[in-house]
């Protein structure tokens, strides 16, 4: 996973990355890491008007050279995939103070794009999902079936490099636009918040 990183200290600073000209939105991403057009990669920002880091899926516009003498900064142009347009949003008017600020979580969610079983607790028949984002406390899934709030559920997900599946269980505390649920994992033993700390580990280095 190619995860590219803009900070910035401010608004402006980051006007001066955002590119409002492709229409799910576009970013300016500085690197050094010679890209080509349609590499998808994950967008990191940090920003001071952001209560957290804000990671966005993309595909790779463009990427060039640096260019000292003319001050020209090696980087890429990446625009935002299409189902990352609340993300999008929730950044754009948190910067420019058209939104309440939120609470600073504690686990940062790591985006991913993983086929995953949902199972509601009481119901045998799991259903099929795509597992968007996870943190060691939380996740947000994607699927045709869209649990009521409070709803207990149990995640069933085959960890990088695993063979077997494993199952995590979650309460429903949000809806994220049609058909995503976002998921605050309940452990049921001790050992629980280190196995999802590790597993989201592996997400990040695979």
């Amino acid at each position: 996973m190619n995860i590219l990183r803009v900070r910035c200290r401010s608004a402006e600073e980051f006007r001066s990355f955002y590119n409002p000209g492709h229409p799910d939105g576009g970013i300016f991403c500085p690197t050094t890491k010679q890209l080509t057009p349609e590499d998808e990669v994950v967008v990191e920002i940090v920003c001071n008007a952001l209560p957290n880091r804000v990671f966005i899926r993309g595909t790779v516009v463009s990427w060039r050279p640096a260019l000292p003498r003319l001050r020209v900064r090696a980087g890429a142009m990446v625009k935002f995939a299409s189902e990352e347009g609340a993300k999008r949003d929730f950044v754009l008017e948190t910067i420019d103070g058209h939104r309440k600020p939120t609470p600073r979580r504690r686990h940062t969610r790591i985006p991913i794009g993983l086929p995953v079983k949902l199972r509601l607790a009481r119901e045998a028949e799991p259903v099929d999902a795509d597992l968007r984002e996870i943190s060691a406390n939380g996740a947000l899934v994607c699927a045709a079936v869209v649990p009521p709030l409070g709803t207990e559920v149990v995640l069933d997900l085959v960890p990088p490099g695993g063979v077997a599946p494993m199952a995590i269980s979650g309460r429903v505390i949000y809806h994220a636009g049609p058909g995503q649920t976002g998921l605050r994992f309940v452990f049921r033993e001790g050992g629980g918040s280190r196995r999802l700390r590790e597993l989201v580990r592996r997400f990040k280095i695979s």
